[in-house]
């Protein structure tokens, strides 16, 4: 279980101050899909950078399976199965994409369990077990690689930032597929896509830094429309 309890971030200039988020209090269940969203500025990235440690916040507190985790750093978090996929993933220039499934798996893998990591996120393994992850694959791919690194690292806690940019040729049942074979732990999911949030066994939407309404698709599509706070159905509009 992860709890956040009275959690606030804010920005501090010279001479100003601005709040990101403020007093978010928030419960995560076990073997449970959670998709935040919100309009764009709403706080929903930098919230889920304070449950993997990529920022700290002002005040409250992170709690991970009854341990408080707000002051450990990035590395100890993962260390305690926190998975974080990022908007934009990083390249590691000199690795190769066997190597990156071996250390999130934390074991050497044969060719067959690597077979079944890329082929899930839509690869084939002989193209690209031995690919370096550099400036050379494309952003899709790289988004593809990463979610691979999530299944072979079987988290507690996997947090998506997202994760449909750069995989628009690839469809979202693939995905939702994914998100799914998760459920065995926590899953976080950041998205505006109306197929992502039809997965969700809730769905948390954050406005100018606060939570404004929780619950079902069917409870939050309403408050959406009427808003009119953001793409949805893969809509620009």
């Amino acid at each position: 279980m992860l709890e956040l309890k009275n959690l606030n971030f804010e920005i501090k200039s010279e001479n100003t101050s601005q709040n990101i988020l403020k007093n978010i209090n928030l419960r995560f269940e076990n073997n449970k899909i959670y998709v935040i969203t919100g309009p764009n500025g709403s706080g929903k990235s930098t919230l889920v950078k304070l449950i993997m440690g990529i920022l700290s916040p002002n005040d409250g507190e992170i709690i991970f399976n009854n341990k408080n985790i707000t002051n450990l750093s990035i590395n100890e978090r993962a260390n305690i199965g926190i998975s974080f996929a990022f908007q934009q993933p990083i390249t590691f220039k000199g690795l190769k994409v066997r190597d990156l499934l071996d250390i999130a798996s934390g074991n050497k893998n044969d060719f067959n369990m690597i077979c079944n990591y890329l082929s899930t996120v839509g690869l084939c393994a002989k193209d690209y077990i031995d690919r370096q992850i550099d400036s050379k694959l494309s952003g899709g791919e790289l988004k593809r690689i990463e979610l691979a690194m999530v299944l072979a690292r079987k988290g507690k806690l996997n947090i998506f930032d997202e994760p449909e940019a750069g995989i628009d040729l690839w469809s979202f049942e693939n995905l939702t597929k994914i998100f799914s074979s998760l459920k065995n732990s926590i899953t976080i999911i950041v998205s505006h896509q109306q197929k992502i949030l039809e997965i969700a066994d809730e769905i948390i939407m954050l406005k100018k830094g606060e939570v404004i309404k929780k619950g079902s698709l069917k409870d939050i599509l309403p408050f959406i429309e009427n808003n009119k706070c953001f793409k949805l159905r893969g809509n620009n509009e």
